[in-house]
């Protein structure tokens, strides 16, 4: 049964012994921390490039890429879709507001509610950073096999919904 596949079947442990004998994270072997250092390194190297290059950082970049995707859009679903706290995502959208790159219309239900779309400044930005961040996706992937690749995204996905019972 496939709910069975792991941990139990798992073919490497995330844990070995330090000199002492005591149980202790295996970082070549437990994924998060593969997860985490990956993450932390390209976002990092991300926010740096697009700062220097754009004016904005990974931040505003995440939630620039998801208005985009998904024009007219309330701040809370790009908090559900990108998986950022509520306040990062509003200091973005407050930061690209100020940058000229958004338009806010209000929500017919809830004036109050501002449903967001990138202006055509915005647009702009949004289609020079995406050129480079494929750029830095290709350099990343460089030497993956492609059934690798696709492999390695199916389990991405299957994280990505179990880390939600977490």
């Amino acid at each position: 049964m496939k709910d069975h596949l792991c941990p139990s079947r798992r073919l490497s442990q995330p844990v070995t012994t330090n000199p002492d004998g005591r149980r202790v994270i295996d970082i070549d072997s437990y994924a998060p921390y593969f997860l985490t250092a990956v993450n932390t390194a390209l976002s990092r190297g991300a926010s740096q490039l697009y700062l220097r290059e754009f004016g904005i950082g990974v931040t505003e970049w995440r939630v620039m890429s998801w208005i985009a995707t998904e024009p007219g859009i309330p701040a809370s679903r790009v908090c559900e879709v990108i998986m950022l706290d509520k306040s990062a995502v509003s200091r973005s959208v407050a930061r690209l507001d100020e940058l000229g790159f958004l338009e806010a219309a209000a929500s017919g239900n809830d004036p109050r509610r501002k449903m967001l779309s990138l202006s055509a400044a915005g647009l702009a930005l949004h289609d020079r950073i995406l050129e480079r961040a494929l750029s830095r996706e290709a350099r990343l992937i460089e030497g993956v096999e492609p059934e690798d690749l696709e492999a390695w995204l199916r389990v991405m996905r299957i994280l990505r919904r179990n880390v939600e019972r977490l």
